[in-house]
């Protein structure tokens, strides 16, 4: 029974059109499974690896993990799990957590080595900051929204009304961990009494309550003052931050848009404090196509947000790989690797590509092309002169089937 519906799974999965170019043909076995090992649902899920386009070849890494398999701490307030170069060796410049938070649910005043840039992707948050001038930052962020806190200021984040927020947190390095992370009860716990006691001019009888250790992500009341009293509260004498570290991506014009999709593009150039992480939210409409293209200036990480999508990769020397992603995948592709990525679902494909990078840069094979002498073209690729015009000139992004 598990052998025929494995074989039923790798027939079915995918349409007519995602089949052509297939490596089996007609009544062909040359790919068939008879006896397993196999899971029916991961074949459906990876049709792209259970029969590879012929165009796939060589040993390329894997470049997908998916968040459904990293471990989820859970506390009271929310809970967390990560993607990093543990899990995805491949993905050495960038690491992402998800996490949750309960309306009240506080993730710890804590700070990192690493700079941490964030998408929320549901709900709403209430967020602090210290500036390097050791000035205040208080803001509430909706989904949509993002953030950016730079390496070692110390913040925090807490989920409001009506039910808390999920989001994204992406970290420039891809051995980060998440539970490494420096935190207040965790630090004031190990600080003797008295010391603690001398710093903060207090007695150490009012201290006798602290935590006896990390709190992480813990359940507190909803704040019941309004971001103005907070900012207020935060400023005490002195002035708020002039920094803003929060970019209401959404709200933001699409820097790309074509009839198969659009772009939104963040770096330092629009995201003023965003010096360590270039970004761009790319939504791709059915049967569209992230155009072929490459990024000369750094490593792409990716987190796919809704519907599905296939993305192929060349790793040169003739190797290349293709594999499928679903709604909370990472992806990740080295510099300078050439790759597209395909819409293969009826919905919306949306995905992030994040850069370590203070920029944002790519290079477009139509722009690239399209802008030589075009007998140099002609003699690469054998390519009449009215098929070389009817290249689009311009860089589109995102592409029509």
């Amino acid at each position: 029974m598990g052998s025929a519906v494995l074989g039923t799974a790798a027939v079915v999965t995918a349409s007519p059109e995602s089949q052509q170019g297939r490596q089996t043909v007609g009544h062909d076995r040359s790919g068939s499974n008879p006896i397993g090992p196999d899971d029916p649902v991961l074949h459906a899920e990876n049709p792209d690896s259970v029969n590879p386009p012929s165009t796939d070849r060589g040993d390329v890494n894997p470049f997908k993990y998916p968040f459904s398999l990293a471990h989820k701490r859970i506390e009271k307030g929310g809970w967390a799990r990560q993607v990093t170069a543990r899990d995805l060796p491949v993905s050495t410049t960038i690491a992402g957590v998800n996490m949750r938070l309960t309306a009240g649910g506080i993730r710890e005043l804590h700070w990192h080595r690493a700079g941490e840039w964030s998408l929320m992707l549901d709900g709403s948050a209430r967020i602090t900051c210290l500036d390097p001038h050791g000035k205040p930052f208080v803001d509430d962020v909706k989904e949509g929204d993002l953030w950016f806190f730079p390496t070692g200021l110390p913040h925090s984040i807490q989920g409001l009304e009506p039910d808390g927020c999920e989001f994204l947190l992406v970290f420039d390095d891809g051995a980060f961990s998440e539970y490494d992370t420096v935190l207040l009860a965790d630090w004031t716990a190990h600080t003797p009494p008295s010391v603690l006691a001398r710093n903060l001019g207090v007695s150490g009888a009012a201290l006798s309550r602290i935590p006896p250790g990390e709190l992480y992500i813990f359940q507190a009341e909803v704040p019941k003052t309004s971001l103005d009293q907070d900012r207020k509260a935060a400023a005490g004498t002195i002035s708020l931050s002039s920094e803003n570290f929060v970019f209401r991506l959404m709200e933001m014009p699409p820097t790309r848009k074509t009839k198969a999709g659009e772009a939104r593009i963040v770096d330092s150039s629009v995201f003023k404090v965003s010096s360590q992480i270039a970004a761009a939210h790319v939504i791709v409409h059915p049967g569209g196509m992230r155009e072929m293209h490459w990024h000369p200036n750094a490593d792409e990480w990716q987190y796919y947000v809704t519907g599905k999508g296939r993305m192929t990769v060349f790793a040169s020397g003739g190797k290349a790989r293709t594999m499928d992603f679903q709604k909370g995948d990472v992806g990740y592709v080295q510099q300078t690797l050439p790759h597209y990525i395909e819409n293969t679902g009826n919905e919306d494909l949306i995905f992030l590509e994040i850069f370590k990078s203070s920029t944002y840069q790519d290079v477009s094979l139509n722009e690239w092309l399209t802008h030589l002498p075009p007998a140099l073209v002609q003699a690469h690729l054998n390519l009449d002169i009215a098929t070389l015009r009817a290249i689009p000139h311009a860089e589109e992004v995102v592409v029509p089937a």
